[in-house]
């Protein structure tokens, strides 16, 4: 079958490389010049004039993420060789807080908690009785249960030193206002997932190389099509009756996956049901509705450097407050090889791109002892819909034979990679029932 897939990151070309796997001919339409979406790479420059590739934040995978694995294995993209698999560590600068070393589960958890820096006996066994609450519970909660409710019996030194860190970064919306049952899936798969799961997965290489782009090249080489800098700007329901189902851009295909933005699909969708059908209106608008309906949070990402700016660890946790935003710095001397280049990310984040960029150098200052100079500071408005309890996503099936995919469509997940690769891996799957 031809199958049109709208959007060019993680979701559209996952579900695009398992349409083609499966031996339907993928056509992938992207509005923008590159591939990757909201995890794409971009040139920056460095204080000395050097040219440098960054991210469009600075993202990070974990062990449990064993879909987009093995979908990077497929197209050629060694996991082994693209990211440095190291066992969590959330310790701040002057080492306290946990880490876990390279033991297998439940070994590696139970070493964690023993070891854990400046936390006392009552503050382990109140994380070791809520862990046990959570197994006895099947990692389950009540609809409108947040993360603060979840953890009311852990102590407030693993709130802020384990359950605030994990919140932040797996749901991007902070433990108050963050969805319990969400919280305890992302718990279920990495903590207690079995041996590696909670391993942090740090990209050793640009974000579009990691993924999309080698993917991309892997499409093309088998017959498919990845047409970048190419704007749906008309979907039709062909007529009844006719060769294939729908029609993009005046083209006839058998199936379509919409595979953008939540805001860009709803506006998007509105505007054909004005044309459409009454019935075909009625499933775009709905759909629409739903997908409307969410909020957002945002994630900005500092890009800093000092010529001999150097980390104890790739990866370190660092004390967030109003005044001091970030919650992690990387060092991208000790994963790229971008020596003196830090990264520092705010989830959740609010305030302009000034106020942000001032805050994390005095940051920077402050916690790691470093002078740094600002290299490029990105803010994605949009980077997450806010993971709140209760929360209605919309569904994966817009109308007969157009699919959505992409982190915010109804699943398990919260908006990360993971959930973008398995909504486009699961909507591709959906082409099964019309061959």
């Amino acid at each position: 079958m031809r199958v049109a897939i709208v959007g060019a990151g993680w979701a559209g070309m996952a579900a695009a490389v398992t349409a083609t796997r499966a031996g339907h001919c993928a056509i992938v339409f992207e509005a923008s010049r590159a591939v990757g979406g909201r995890a794409r790479a971009l040139q920056g420059t460095l204080p000395d004039g050097i040219p440098v590739v960054l991210d469009n934040g600075q993202h990070i995978l974990i062990g449990a993420y064993t879909r987009t694995l093995e979908l990077m294995r497929s197209v050629g993209a060694d996991p082994v060789t693209c990211l440095k698999r190291l066992p969590l560590d959330l310790r701040l600068p002057d080492g306290a807080g946990i880490a876990l070393p390279l033991w297998p589960s439940p070994l590696d958890a139970v070493a964690g908690i023993a070891t854990a820096q400046g936390w006392t006996w009552a503050d382990r066994w109140s994380l070791v009785r809520a862990s046990i609450g959570w197994q006895v519970s099947r990692f389950r909660c009540a609809p409108g249960t947040t993360v603060t409710d979840l953890c009311h019996h852990v102590s407030p030194t693993v709130q802020s030193t384990l359950i605030d860190p994990l919140c932040v970064s797996a749901l991007n919306t902070p433990a108050d206002r963050a969805c319990g049952r969400v919280f305890l899936t992302v718990l279920r798969d990495s903590l207690f997932g079995g041996r590696g799961s909670s391993n942090l997965l740090l990209p050793t290489t640009d974000m579009a190389r990691l993924f999309p782009a080698t993917a991309a090249t892997w499409l093309q080489a088998r017959g498919a099509e990845v047409r970048t800098s190419v704007r749906v700007t008309r979907l039709e329901a062909a007529a009844q009756g006719s060769a294939g189902r729908w029609q993009v851009n005046g083209e006839v295909f058998d199936a379509v996956i919409w595979a953008t933005s939540s805001s860009n699909a709803a506006s998007a969708l509105m505007e054909y049901a004005q044309h459409a059908t009454e019935t075909i209106a009625n499933h775009l608008r709905i759909w629409a509705a739903t997908a409307g309906a969410l909020q957002f949070e945002s994630i900005a990402t500092v890009y800093a450097h000092g010529p001999t700016a150097r980390l104890a660890r790739p990866m370190v946790a660092l004390r967030s407050d109003a005044t001091y935003p970030a919650q992690f710095v990387f060092d991208r001397g000790q994963l790229d090889g971008t020596q003196g280049l830090l990264a520092f990310v705010v989830s959740a984040s609010s305030g302009d791109k000034d106020t942000i960029e001032q805050q994390v150098l005095a940051q920077a200052r402050a916690q790691l002892g470093l002078e740094l100079v600002a290299v490029q500071t990105v803010i994605e408005k949009r980077a997450t819909f806010a993971c709140t309890p209760a929360l209605q996503r919309p569904p994966a099936t817009i109308a007969p034979d157009l699919w959505a995919c992409g982190d915010y469509v109804a699943g398990p997940y919260p908006a990360t990679l993971e959930g973008a690769v398995r909504s486009g891996t699961e909507a591709a799957s959906l082409l099964a029932a019309l061959d």
